[in-house]
């Protein structure tokens, strides 16, 4: 027992380091999509959501998320008290089935809690100020979100219900994706995305570290769904790999070869969006799929990439790396797609689409109350002139890339 309890704890150990992982690969593609006067910003934003979200999480994250909904609770809101005290047994066997310590346990919840609030960082890129985005980050990391985790993960009332969300799907990726809709909404498109109605495109300055950026995001989501197995158990984690990794080949393949008979070009930026629509479509059921289903859900992520895309052009929303083509309608897609295609007949379409629904409501009127009291208290956009400049001059002082800027005449 003492053996497997070890094995278990290193794997998830091992998990946890893949998801820390991931936050290079949204940086990467966060500043590969976008231009070079505003790399500094985005990288700032990153390595404040990974600092600030495991302190929040250790605050009080944590025991929001898993508060052990008391006998007759209705598994909305409970909490557990502030820090995180471990149990008797969290270091034993006797813990979460043997699958993990109490420390294990924290810091790979820790991990995913980051995750929702970079996909926001993405959505706001380039013409959001950094005061405001840091605030909304303290409050939807320290709050919302795990608040939100509770109904379902936290054996709140979604749970009761019978919803299921593997491996976040809805919880991280929806829950990021309504927010950054949101914030998309209210702030704006920027200065000459769109030209007398009709989309233009603003061409990010670094394919090759955006490319790189996805890569290391499929790597970090061996983590994401094989952490989620919560142990190493042989047959569960080897199963969830595979349809992880069938959704996002299908989704990658799919949306190159739909972008290319819709735009008769081959996109590159689509390829990797429909790698990423594929990965997060599977994650809400990735251990209930047989591989045919897995293949199925990426294909159709990666058909959704390339319609939710053109979609969110043609309603003037101005989303410069994809983030709710990718993160809320593939996520959505995903969690539905266990009431379609899960393996267990307990799963049915109507909860998933109750769950989806819930979190839905949830999410879009906390974000909006965030967001639109700090438009109207301090303002979220920076100036035209600091627009046009770049956010890394004026608001961090800096070049990310001093020795390659062209001589001004």
């Amino acid at each position: 027992m003492e053996g497997l309890f070890t094995a278990n704890n290193v794997w998830m150990m091992i998990c946890t380091a893949l998801v820390f992982f991931m936050h290079t690969g949204f940086a990467f593609l966060e500043i590969g999509l976008t231009r070079q006067k505003n790399t500094i910003n985005i990288l700032f934003k990153n390595i404040f959501i990974i600092t600030v979200g495991l302190l929040l999480y250790y605050i009080a994250g944590f025991n929001l998320m898993y508060p052990g909904f008391s006998e007759g609770s209705a598994g909305i809101f409970e909490f557990a008290g502030f820090g995180i005290a471990p149990p008797e047994n969290g270091m034993t066997p006797e813990y979460a089935d043997g699958g993990y310590t109490w420390w294990t346990d924290f810091l790979f919840q820790g991990m995913f809690a980051a995750t929702a609030a970079t996909i926001v960082s993405g959505a706001v890129a380039e013409r959001m100020k950094i005061g405001p985005f840091m605030i909304f980050t303290v409050i939807y990391v320290g709050l919302v979100y795990p608040i939100a985790g509770s109904w379902k993960w936290g054996g709140g009332f979604l749970d009761q219900m019978g919803f299921y969300d593997f491996a976040g799907s809805t919880l991280v990726h929806s829950v990021g994706g309504w927010a950054a809709l949101v914030a998309v909404y209210l702030l704006g498109s920027r200065i000459g995305k769109f030209k007398d109605g009709k989309p233009q495109a603003i061409p990010g300055h670094s394919i090759p570290l955006a490319t790189a950026g996805v890569l290391i995001l499929w790597l970090g989501w061996f983590g994401f769904n094989g952490g989620s197995v919560l142990s190493a158990d042989p047959e569960l984690t080897s199963l969830v790999l595979v349809t992880t990794c069938l959704a996002a080949a299908a989704g990658g393949v799919v949306a190159a070869l739909v972008s290319f008979l819709k735009f008769k070009n081959l996109d590159l930026t689509m390829f990797l969006n429909g790698i990423l629509g594929g990965l997060v479509g599977i994650t809400a059921g990735a251990d209930v799929m047989t591989p045919e289903s897995a293949i199925l859900i990426g294909a159709i992520a990666g058909l959704l990439i390339v319609f939710a895309v053109s979609f969110v052009d043609s309603i003037k929303l101005d989303d410069p790396v994809g983030a709710i083509a990718v993160h809320l309608i593939c996520g959505i897609w995903g969690t539905l797609a266990v009431g379609i295609f899960s393996t267990n007949p307990e799963h049915t379409f109507m909860t998933q689409l109750i769950g989806v629904l819930c979190y839905a409501a949830f999410c879009l009127v906390t974000s909006f109350l965030i967001i639109f009291t700090l438009k109207k208290v301090v303002g979220i956009r920076v100036s035209e002139r600091e627009e046009l400049e770049g956010l890394d001059a004026h608001e961090h002082g800096m070049d990310a890339y001093p020795d390659f800027r062209l001589n001004e005449h």
